[in-house]
């Protein structure tokens, strides 16, 4: 059974949650993470995991939305973090592309989320997107003091981060990017990466795998990322099912 690591059950509009879990469940996927991002869907995630048996949830205020959080959510992240299906501190990171928050809220955003991650015991979802160089300069502090690292998640940043995040300890997370023509770094960045390094999700709703292009992305998809991954390994759909999942459990302790 897969484990989707990444995605944003509440953003998904084309069908009803039931129906999206159902879909999901027959196309095996087993356990489905959903993702904190802003002030305005902390409680929301958490609300789905808490009515749905295979769903877990993170906390986290993404980069885009740092200007915008208060004392209050970094309170919330904090006392969450006991909660028995908050998995992991995240969606938290740098994004220089967009800059939809100034580069020092980002930084001290992500700082914060990181200390509180160490305090509790969790790993951190990372987002970076442009932000190669000061990502591994963080990750490389935060490294020895975080019990179980964390993934970086939809991997398209170069192969230097990524021989950075895998030495370190860090899991890389890739979803329909993979299936892109186009995407050639992501292909080279899982062909660098040890299969035991490999987390699979589908960022649904984004980044809509072939051949779904143009549709909602949802869990049910996540196959064809499992498939792009065992042929660009060279191994079997099941060995990349069953490695990913026990990476997903290791990193996450569902």
């Amino acid at each position: 059974m897969i484990t989707e690591t990444h995605c944003h059950l509440d953003y998904l509009k084309d069908r009803p949650l039931e129906e999206t879990l159902r879909l999901a469940a027959e196309a095996g996927v087993s356990r489905i993470v959903t993702i904190g991002v802003d002030p305005a869907n902390l409680d929301g995630v958490m609300a789905i995991a808490e009515a749905h048996a295979p769903v877990y949830f993170s906390q986290g205020i993404h980069p885009h939305d740092s200007k915008d959080a208060t004392d209050v959510e970094w309170a919330k992240i904090a006392a969450r973090a006991t909660h028995p299906k908050m998995v992991a501190v995240g969606e938290i990171g740098l994004d220089y592309h967009y800059n939809n928050s100034p580069p020092d809220v980002q930084r001290a955003a992500f700082r914060r989320q990181l200390e509180i991650a160490v305090a509790a015991g969790k790993p951190v979802i990372i987002h970076s997107r442009d932000a190669d160089d000061e990502m591994a300069a963080m990750l490389t502090e935060f490294a020895p003091r975080l019990a179980r690292k964390g993934v970086v998640h939809s991997f398209s940043s170069g192969l230097e981060l990524a021989k950075a995040a895998i030495d370190l300890g860090y899991y890389l997370g890739f979803n329909g990017m993979v299936t892109f023509p186009k995407a050639e770094n992501v292909r080279e960045a899982v062909r660098l990466c040890p299969l035991d390094h490999i987390l699979v999700e589908t960022d649904s709703p984004f980044l809509t795998p072939v051949p779904h292009r143009g549709k909602e992305n949802a869990p049910h998809f996540l196959p064809h990322v499992v498939d792009k991954i065992a042929e660009i390994k060279g191994v079997s759909r099941d060995e990349v099912t069953r490695v990913t999942s026990l990476n997903a459990q290791a990193l996450f302790g569902f």
